[in-house]
C-alpha cells in the first residue's frame, strides 16, 4: 500500500530531480514531453483502459466506484487532466495532481463481488494498492509509447532508457518508488509481457461490459469508430483480446490498416498547432512567461481535460 507518508517521500525525491519549479518535472528536453506532446497517443487510449480493466482489482474498483458508463467523456477528461498535469504542468500544479490522485485513491476500496482469476471472491481491493498502481503505470508508459511509434520514427535503444528513467519518475508521481519498478527498459519490457500471460490478467464479467458499453454502446453518437476499434483490438494480447470478446476479421484488419496508412501520411504534415495537445502547449506558453494561454490553446484544453487552463487549481 502506498500511505501517505510514503507518497510524501517519493514526491521529495521528484521535487529534488524535476527541471524546475516552471518547466516542471520533466521539462521540454526530455523524451517524455516528446512523446506526449503529440496528439496522435489517443490512438492508444483505448488499448490502456482495457489492458487496466484487465486486472480484476481495477475492473471492480471502476465498476463500483467510478461514472465511466455514465458520463464516458468526463472520465476521458479527469483522466487527461491528471497526466497532463502531472507531465506538463508546473512543478506546483504536478505535485498537487498527485497528492488529489493519492487522495481519490485512498477512498476507493471495497471487496470482490466474485472469484476472477487468482483474485477471490470477498477479497479486498484498493486503488493505492502497490501492484495495481504498477500495472495502470506500466499501461500508460507502454502505451503511449507504442501509439507514438505507430506514427512517427521510433525512438532509438538510449531514447528508450531515458524514457524509462524519466517514466519512473512519473511512477513516483503515483507513489512508486524506484524499489517498486524495473530498472531498466529491458527489464520494464520483461514486467509486461509476463503481466500478458499471467492470470493476474483475466477479464472479468465487470470488465467486459464496461468494454462492450464503450466499444458498442448504446450511444451511437459515443461509439468508436469501427477503424478505432479495430486498431485497438490488433494491439491487445491475443488472451485479452479473446477475453474482452473482440474478432478481428479481415475486413476489421483492413480497415485499421487503411486508417493507419492514412494517419501516417497525413499527420507528419499537419501544423505543430494542430498536432501538439494543448497542455504542451500551455507549458510552452508558460516557458515563455505567460500565464494565461491564448484564445486556440484554451479550446484545445478543453477537448483534452475539459477546461480552458492546466495550471490552476480546480
Amino acid at each position: 500500500m502506498v500511505v501517505e507518508k510514503d507518497l510524501e517521500a517519493a514526491l521529495d525525491q521528484v521535487r529534488a530531480d524535476a527541471a524546475g519549479p516552471v518547466p516542471g518535472v520533466f521539462g521540454p528536453a526530455s523524451v517524455t514531453w516528446q512523446i506526449d506532446r503529440e496528439a496522435v497517443i489517443f490512438l492508444g487510449a483505448g488499448r490502456a483502459l482495457l489492458l487496466q480493466l484487465a486486472h480484476p482489482w481495477v475492473a471492480a474498483a471502476i465498476a463500483e466506484h467510478s461514472r465511466t458508463l455514465a458520463d464516458p467523456i468526463g472520465r476521458f477528461h479527469r483522466t487527461f487532466d491528471i497526466v497532463f498535469a502531472m507531465v506538463f504542468g508546473s512543478l506546483d500544479r504536478a505535485l498537487l495532481s498527485s497528492r488529489q490522485l493519492h487522495r481519490r485513491h485512498s477512498m476507493i476500496v471495497g471487496e470482490m463481488p466474485e472469484t476472477v482469476g487468482p483474485f477471490a471472491a470477498g477479497s479486498r481491493y484498493c486503488a493505492n494498492d502497490i501492484p495495481s498502481l504498477r500495472w495502470v503505470h506500466a499501461t500508460l508508459v507502454e502505451t503511449a509509447l507504442m501509439a507514438h511509434d505507430l506514427v512517427l520514427p521510433q525512438l532509438s535503444a538510449e531514447e528508450r532508457e531515458r524514457y524509462w528513467a524519466e517514466s519512473r519518475m512519473f511512477g513516483a508521481l503515483f507513489g512508486l518508488t524506484g524499489g517498486d519498478l524495473p530498472a531498466d527498459w529491458s527489464g520494464f519490457a520483461a514486467y509486461t509481457a509476463a503481466m500478458a500471460q499471467s492470470e493476474t490478467l483475466t477479464v472479468s464479467p465487470a470488465a467486459r461490459e464496461i468494454a462492450t458499453q464503450i466499444f458498442n454502446g448504446a450511444r451511437p453518437w459515443l461509439r468508436p469508430p469501427g477503424w478505432y476499434r479495430a486498431l485497438t483490438a490488433s494491439l491487445l494480447p491475443e488472451r485479452l483480446r479473446a477475453g474482452f470478446g473482440f474478432e478481428l476479421d479481415a475486413r476489421d484488419v483492413r480497415a485499421a490498416d487503411n486508417a493507419l496508412k492514412w494517419i501516417r501520411r497525413v499527420y507528419p504534415r499537419l501544423p505543430d498547432r494542430l498536432r501538439d495537445v494543448g497542455p504542451y502547449q500551455e507549458a510552452q506558453a508558460r516557458l515563455r512567461g505567460q500565464p494565461r494561454p491564448d484564445w486556440m490553446t484554451r479550446c484545445l484544453n478543453r477537448a483534452w481535460i475539459g477546461r480552458p487552463q492546466m495550471d490552476q487549481r480546480r
